[in-house]
């Protein structure tokens, strides 16, 4: 019987079905399992990018060293010619000159004995100009250049070198504050590979000496491990601000300002060119949102593996504040500034140099902004925020605020034990101590003086295991307890038959029977634990014990007893 070749359209869809299953399902697998990983890839590429970034910095730190022997070399070949070298045309070819071709050799041959033989090789170098020609009073000091002070511990090829200039403000200084926010805004990862220059711009040694003293004494951890250096300059850097152009229209008072401001920048960035791949400006009273060095630099490799030149990232939207460089890309900066310091403020001169780079005069404006755009990559949210009222410039009230900063916590509530609450400091508006111990708000107090007290009396005698009081906050830093204990009263007195206990209660005990278990720190910041032996505490206060020139914030307020840290 004859094989019917013919078939229903049910069966051959059947067998098309199964055919294609057939020959699907491998391919399937092929697929999957021959795909690259593209999260490796992507990995793999912005490595490739990091060590691009880093290479580059890496040849800007050879070229340096070249430019140093190359000097050396000049300097040894003028001191190595014979004398009369110019009328001596022997003296030409020395084992310094460049190796010559036969055919030059054979020329010089046949010209001997003319002046023109004589024009090869002189002994003369050219003289490019330098920050002399720009800076010439530098000239009238050999010591002009020497740092005046140094604190370091020599850590070099960090991946993000944070500048911090700061100088002498009248009404108060928020470097410390600022220090403590950087650091703690980084992860340890994080400030292993970073380095924090403090430019100290004052010429005054008492003053440097008082501020790099107060530096130490609160963050000598991170000197010693080389996170932090202070440096400051040699007075005859600057030149005399009393004979300088008046430019812009501006005060003379404000054209020394801004002058000075682009001198201490180019100094700043000049120290610190060679410490690490990236460098960012930013300002002595700014608040920096956490794990910031890991955002800006893995935005930095972001935009490098997109093939992306950029010149500057821009992490703050105010001022020259969070402003990132390629370190080997510096040069570029220091050497403008140096030639325009007298003419314009330094973000005007950043904002002029990639006007230069990338603008063409044939081009429309909206050409030239898409360039720059290109060139000066702006990073949304901002990471940092200035919190500073008062500039360093007499006079000038600061308020300005980066609007994609975003809100930050100015206050941290915790549930504490129930408690009635006095206080013979006033209280600002709405921002009394009772909402802030209920977690409903931070307490805001004017001036603190002498003998004032915030005094918290429990409902019910309670064991107190721990307490925290933070004051200042993101806004106000500086509105802080300063010299103000903790101090508890016991219910049943610090009387205690342990002889060594009661001499420390004798020692720590007020004429009203409370015992002082703690102090406010450099940082504003109060906490500890209450010896078990005191027993029972009825009552807990801040007392204040001299003037403030700043009111008084309590941004946080935990007390912990016995049942709520279990």
């Amino acid at each position: 019987m004859a094989f019917n070749i013919t078939m229903s359209p049910l069966r051959r869809r059947h067998c098309l079905f199964v055919i294609g299953f057939v020959l699907f399902v491998p391919f399937c697998f092929f697929v999957i399992f021959s795909m690259p990983d593209v999260s490796s890839e992507q990995v793999l590429i912005e490595r490739i990018a990091e060590l691009q970034v880093k290479l580059q910095y890496l040849d800007s730190m050879y070229r340096t060293r070249q430019e140093d022997l190359r000097r050396l070399s000049e300097h040894i070949d003028l001191l190595s010619l014979p004398p009369n070298t110019g009328e001596n045309t022997t003296g030409l070819l020395t084992s310094t000159t460049p190796e010559i071709k036969p055919e030059i050799k054979q020329i010089i041959k046949n010209m001997s004995g003319m002046a023109a033989a004589q024009g090869l090789n002189p002994p003369v170098s050219l003289r490019m100009p330098s920050s002399y020609h720009f800076l010439p009073h530098l000239l009238d000091d050999p010591s002009s250049l020497r740092l005046a002070y140094l604190v370091s511990k020599g850590r070099m090829g960090v991946s993000m070198v944070l500048g911090v200039p700061t100088v002498k403000r009248e009404k108060q200084s928020y470097l410390l504050d600022t220090l403590q926010n950087l650091i703690d805004g980084m992860t340890i990862e994080e400030a292993n590979d970073s380095l924090i220059v403090v430019f100290i711009a004052e010429t005054d040694l008492e003053y440097i000496l008082q501020v790099a003293k107060e530096i130490e004494f609160r963050f000598s951890a991170y000197i010693e491990s080389g996170l932090i250096e202070v440096l400051s300059p040699s007075a005859n850097y600057y030149p005399d601000f009393d004979k300088l152009r008046i430019t812009l229209g501006d005060s003379p008072e404000r054209v020394r300002w801004r002058s000075k401001q682009n001198l201490d920048f180019a100094y700043l960035m000049s120290y610190s060119q060679p410490k690490g791949t990236f460098y960012v400006q930013l300002e002595d009273d700014i608040l920096a949102r956490p794990q910031y060095i890991s955002e800006m630099k893995n935005f930095a490799i972001e935009k490098t593996s997109k093939k992306e030149e950029w010149f500057v990232l821009d992490f703050c939207q105010l001022g020259f504040i969070g402003k990132m460089f390629k370190s080997a890309e510096l040069p570029w900066l220091i050497t403008f500034f140096q030639m325009f310091y007298n003419d314009k403020p330094v973000d005007w001169l950043l904002d002029h140099l990639l006007y230069t780079k990338v603008c063409n005069y044939e081009k429309n404006n909206d050409m030239c902004k898409r360039e720059k755009a290109k060139k000066w990559i702006h990073y949304k949210p901002s990471l940092f925020q200035h919190i500073g009222t008062h500039s360093s410039l007499k006079g000038k009230v600061q308020k300005l605020k980066d609007k994609q900063f975003g809100k930050v916590a100015l206050f941290f509530p915790h549930t504490n034990p129930e408690a009635n609450i006095t206080s013979s400091i006033k209280h600002y508006k709405q921002y009394t101590l009772k909402r802030a111990y209920l977690g409903e708000t931070f307490f805001w107090g004017l001036l603190p003086q002498p003998g004032d007290q915030l005094i918290f009396r429990f409902t019910a005698p309670i064991i107190i295991k721990s307490f925290l009081f933070k004051s200042g906050n993101a806004e106000h830093p500086s509105d802080k307890f300063y010299n103000t204990t903790v101090e508890v009263l016991p219910l049943d007195g610090p009387a205690s038959s342990n002889s060594i206990f009661t001499s420390w209660a004798s020692a720590n005990l007020t004429s009203d029977g409370y015992v002082i278990v703690g102090k406010f720190d450099g940082s504003g910041i109060a906490r500890g634990t209450v010896d078990e032996s005191l027993g029972k505490i009825q009552s807990l206060r801040l007392h204040v014990h001299s003037d403030s020139e700043n009111w008084a914030i309590l941004s946080e307020i935990h007390i912990q007893d016995e049942q709520s840290s279990r």
